[in-house]
C-alpha cells in the first residue's frame, strides 16, 4: 500500500504562491497517477489536478479543473518520489485542505482514488 504525505500548505495573501508536495512511499511514482483534491469548509471535496502515468500521455499527461487552469501546475520528480502542485495567483476561493491520492487513471471522481494523505491546509486571505 502506498503512503502519501502532503506538505507545503500555509497562509498567503491573494495573488501569492505556494508549492505543495506529495511525498510517496513508492519508487514507481512514474507509473502511479496521482491527483490533488481540495475541500473547503462545508463543501464537497473537489478535484484540482492530476498527473497521469508516463505511459498515458494521450492528453499531455496532466489535467486541471477549470477553476485552477492557468494558475496551478502539477509536476512529478521521480528521483524524490514526489508530486508537486505549484499554485500561483492564489484567490480566497482556493482556501481549503488539499489532499493527494493515487488512482488507476486520472479522473475527477474522488471515489476512484485511494491512499489519501492527511491533507495540508491552504488559507488565502488578506
Amino acid at each position: 500500500q502506498v503512503q502519501l504525505v502532503e506538505s507545503g500548505g500555509g497562509s498567503v495573501q491573494p495573488g501569492g504562491s505556494l508549492r505543495l508536495s506529495c511525498a510517496a512511499s513508492t519508487s514507481t511514482i512514474d507509473y502511479t497517477p496521482i491527483g490533488w483534491f481540495r475541500q473547503a469548509p462545508g463543501k464537497e471535496r473537489e478535484g484540482v489536478a492530476c498527473i497521469a502515468s508516463i505511459d498515458e500521455m494521450t492528453y499531455g499527461g496532466t489535467m486541471y479543473s477549470d477553476s485552477v487552469k492557468g494558475r496551478f501546475t502539477i509536476s512529478r520528480d521521480s528521483a524524490k518520489n514526489t508530486v508537486y502542485l505549484q499554485m500561483n495567483s492564489l484567490k480566497p476561493e482556493d482556501t481549503g485542505v488539499y489532499y493527494c491520492a493515487t488512482t488507476r487513471k486520472c479522473a475527477w471522481e474522488s471515489f476512484l482514488y485511494n491512499n489519501w494523505g492527511q491533507g495540508t491546509q491552504v488559507t488565502v486571505s488578506s
